[in-house]
Formats: C-alpha cells, structure tokens, sequence
C-alpha cells in the first residue's frame, strides 16, 4: 500500500523531502491503479481495497513538495475522480493535487480550546496525507450561507421519486400484523390512516416495536404476545403516552400532532422540521381543499433524501463550499469517543456481539440513540444494530419463539440476513465507514446513500470506533 521511501515525511539521503500521500478511488471495480506526473506517467502503482470497504481503492506514495498530476486505471479505462480538484491537460483530464513545503494539518478556523474539540484532534495519523489549507470563519460562514440558500429556494416536491410506493397503515390494524408488514415490505416506518376522521395522525415506527417487545418482556406488563392479535395500533398510541410518562415522566413530549409538510414547503423547513422534532422521516402530504380534506400522501421526506439534492447540486462546483474539503477530524462534528482522562468525555454507546437483544433495546431507549456499534474486545468494528433491525424479529415470529433475553445480536443479526450470507457487515450496505481525515464531502456522499443514516468514523487498519457521524449531526452543523 505504501510507495517508495515508507510512510514518515522525512529527507532521504539526498535531503529532499517526501510528503506520504494517500491517493483514494471510492467508486468501486476490479484492478485500480495510479499513475501521474510523479511516475513519469510510465509506471502503474497498484492500489488494494480498503478492509471492511471493497469498493474503496487507496494507496500512500510519498511525492515531493509541490503541484502533481494524477489518474486512476480502472480495469482497463482511464478516469478522473470528479470530487476532487481536475484540469484537462496533455493527458486529458486529469485531478491535480498540491502539497505545501510545510504542510500545516492544524485546523485554523475553529479554536482548539472550543469545548468537546479536544478529542477530534489528529496526531500523527498517517492517513492524513494532504495538507489541509487553512479556511477562515469567512469561509465556513460561506459554505453554510450557500447551503442555506439552496435549500430555501427548493422544495419537498423535488425529493418526490419519478415512480415508487409509500405505505400507510390502517390505525385500527392490530399491532402484530403491522409488525408483520413491516417486515414483509423491508420498511421501518408506516403513516397512520384514520378512517373515521378522514386523515393521517401519526407514524408508526421502529421504536413503536422496540417499546412493545419491551412490555412483553416485562412481567409486570398488561400486554401479553396473545393480546397482539387483537391489540390495535390507535390502542397502543393511547397506551404508549401512559407508557412514556413511565420512562421519562414527561407527557406533554409524546401528545403531539402528526409532524408533516406539504409538497410546496422548502427543503429548508422539512429538515428543520426533521430536526427539531427528533424524527426519522415526514409524510409529505397534499391536500386540494383549504380545509386540508381529502389528503394524499406523496412522499416520506427524509435527512438522506435532502442531502442527495445537496450533493447533486453543488457536485460540480464543490469548490465554492470551501468546509466540504475540511477532513471531519476538524471539525466540531458527530460524537467522539473521549481520550483518557478527558474531562466531561461521554463515551459511545457499544455492546458485544454475545449480548442480548434485550440489552440492546434497552440501550437504544434509555441512551436515546439510533444505532449501537458491534464491537469486539479491542472495540474494533465488527456490524451495527440499529432501530430498524427490529422488524427482523418478525421473521419466523422469533419474538414469541425465543425470549429476547435468550438472543443475542449476532443471532439477530443473521434473522436480517440471507441464510447464505456471512456474518457481518462487509456483504452490503449495513454499515458505512470512514477515516478521520476523510473530507466532509465523502461523508455526506455516504450518508446521501439510502438507508444509511449514519456513518462509523474507525481507525486505519484496525477499524476501532473513534466516533459517529449521524444525518442529524450533518445538518445541526450546516444550518446552525
């Protein structure tokens, strides 16, 4: 992986000095190599995919201080990555990449003594092999300013698909058969319908499962697996505000009315409605009657669909938002796994393969988070489970069949999966990686992916967990 002369930034015997830089080509294929102006254009490096990421091809050479050329091979055909800085020169297009005499990796526009900050800090990553330029307060104003701007002057319409389904549930359907279609339509979150009032009044999600499979395995609780059968989705509502109080003694928090928008309403306000409310998705809802009768639903509006728009939009003038090339190390962004001794450090929510799904449901609520990283004994990265996963326990009912404290997540993991698939992430889209020095960029590419919702930040080569990166994370940094 690495080129000539090692991977530290020292003089070689002839005193010039080598800059280990790493080359990266994250859209997939076969055999990828680099060649560029470092090379003569006359030698091929070979790059190998990234563990954990078969599609992701790197490679650290060392250049010389200075302007370079580059391309990538990729099985057979020449390419150019279009995310990063290119010209059209004597071999076409071609990215280009510049690396100051005295590379300075300390982000300058935000403070190093800014709370929390301390525990994004590189030191001495070897993976961090561009010189980050320095970007003023200006700039980030900029960046943000112009994302504002797009996202006020577009709308919900336009995250409308050209063809698709959404699904709406009958609020009277008792739970277990919600539970149950849920499943078999590879969705996590439904609109409820009420018929006799003629309109949509909630959602019925994730956490409406993870709370149910709770109480039944609560020995005190009413609600027994019989009681599914005929247990309706507006009786459980009902029971959930009671249930609520119970957990945090706040009603007024869950007696509320269906969050939602309309197909004319800017992205803008569907992401701070997103925000603000703590939910997963919006049902985009168009109603021809000024009394809002006769609704219909379009669209369920989500983070991931609002950040494609962006990063199709600013693709191709990437440039004029200077913070999407700041690596996410430098910036105050997502959550940290603490150092040592660190003051006030709030470590990440982690559990074992080996541990129960019981364990796992009662961390998701009590520590109010979306996904629990699987690790193993050195906190190495081995899957995630996330709210979602929950309708995989519809499969076989396992639910009723096993009790949830006689699973665990390896095992309910593999109910997710198909029977010929091996254990783990690496097969599919489950669970997206990055690098700390990794580019805001690429991390918003990845969270734009569907069904990703947040991306694990792990160490180079032994994929320990550093952090998170959620959706929410992204956009409470954009719009603040």
């Amino acid at each position: 992986m690495f080129g000539p002369g090692g991977s530290d930034s020292q003089p070689n015997n002839s005193g010039t000095v080598f800059v280990p830089t790493r080359f990266v080509w994250p859209y997939g294929g076969r055999r990828v190599l680099l060649s560029g102006s470092f090379t003569r254009w006359l030698d091929h490096i070979p790059m190998s995919p990234m563990e954990g990421s078969p599609t992701i091809f790197q490679v650290i050479y060392n250049l010389t201080p200075g302007y370079h050329q580059y391309k990538f091979f990729v099985d057979g055909e020449w390419r150019h990555d279009e995310h990063q800085p290119f010209v059209s020169g004597n071999y076409g297009v071609v990215n280009t990449i510049f690396l100051a005499r005295e590379p300075d990796i300390v982000p300058a526009f935000f403070n190093p003594d800014t709370p929390g900050r301390s525990n994004m800090e590189v030191d001495n990553d070897p993976f961090l092999s561009e010189a980050i330029p320095r970007i003023s307060q200006a700039e980030v104003d900029l960046s943000r300013n112009r994302i504002s701007v797009f996202l006020s002057t577009h709308t919900a319409y336009e995250l409308l698909p050209e063809s698709g389904k959404v699904i709406a549930l009958d609020i009277n359907l008792p739970v277990k058969q919600a539970f149950h279609i849920l499943y078999e339509q590879g969705i996590s979150v439904a609109p409820l319908w009420d018929f006799c009032k003629g309109q949509f009044v909630g959602v019925l999600s994730a956490l409406d499962f993870i709370l149910i499979l709770r109480e039944l395995g609560n020995h005190g609780s009413n609600l027994t697996e019989e009681e599914l059968e005929t247990h309706t989705i507006s009786a459980w509502k009902q029971g959930k505000v009671y249930l609520n109080r119970q957990i945090d003694g706040n009603l007024s928090s869950y007696s509320r009315q269906l969050v939602h928008a309309g197909p004319q309403d800017s992205l803008k306000d569907v992401a701070s409605k997103l925000l603000q409310n703590k939910v997963s998705t919006v049902p985009v809802i168009h109603s021809s009657s000024q009394d809002g009768s006769h609704p219909q639903l379009l669209h369920l509006a989500s983070l991931s669909g609002i950040l494609k728009c962006v990063c199709r939009h600013f693709r191709h003038s990437s440039s004029s938002l200077p913070i999407l090339q700041q690596p996410i190390c430098s910036i105050p962004l997502g959550t940290w796994v603490p150092k040592i001794g660190e003051p006030n450090g709030k470590p990440i929510a982690m559990l074992r393969p080996n541990a129960s799904i019981s364990a796992a449901l009662s961390l998701l609520v009590q520590a109010e988070v979306s996904s629990i990283p699987i690790v193993d004994d050195n906190d190495s990265l081995l899957d995630i489970y996330c709210r979602s996963d929950i309708t995989a326990l519809a499969k076989d009912r396992a639910y009723a069949q096993i009790p949830l404290d006689n699973l665990n997540i390896h095992q309910a993991l593999q109910l997710g999966q198909d029977a010929s698939s091996p254990y783990g992430f690496f097969n599919g889209q489950r669970c997206q990686m990055c690098l700390r020095s990794d580019p805001l960029h690429k991390v918003m590419e990845r969270l734009a992916t569907p069904g990703v919702r947040r991306v694990v930040i792990v160490e180079a080569g032994s994929k320990r967990v550093e952090g998170i990166i959620s959706l929410s994370d992204v956009f409470s940094f954009l719009l603040c």
